[in-house]
């Protein structure tokens, strides 16, 4: 699990920097949030789970260690796309808050699930 949440940290790490670098050549940075979400839950917190993996919890591979992972990923990805429509002004605030409530929701239940494996590993060790 740590080498598929460093991938994807570094991945998110990539996006991001490529749309702030889009931001300062265009002068235009409207999506300074949606740049500061791709950092902060995609790549620095993705990079905290690969290091808590590696470092913690002996690289764990179960069904809840795997689920961890897809609810972080995919409830980043749509808090993500979601944020670069609504600044964008490709989708209206009221279309994307369903989106962004939900999402949100499912990154927070990876982080509890974090938490979760964190304490049951500590209990078997």
């Amino acid at each position: 699990m740590d080498r598929k949440f460093m991938m994807t940290a570094l991945g998110y790490a990539i996006v991001g920097m490529l749309l702030g670098i889009h931001m300062a050549a265009t002068h235009n940075h409207i999506q300074h949030v949606t740049h500061a979400h791709i950092m902060l839950i995609g790549f620095v917190i993705s990079m905290a789970y690969a290091l808590c993996h590696k470092l913690w919890l002996g690289n764990l591979t179960s069904g809840l260690a795997k689920a961890q992972y897809y609810l972080h990923q995919v409830g980043t990805i749509v808090i993500l796309i979601s944020l670069f429509l609504m600044y964008g002004n490709f989708a209206s605030v009221q279309t994307m808050e369903p989106f962004l409530a939900i999402s949100s929701i499912v990154v927070l239940l990876g982080m509890i699930l974090m938490k979760v494996l964190f304490i049951k590993h500590s209990k078997s060790a």
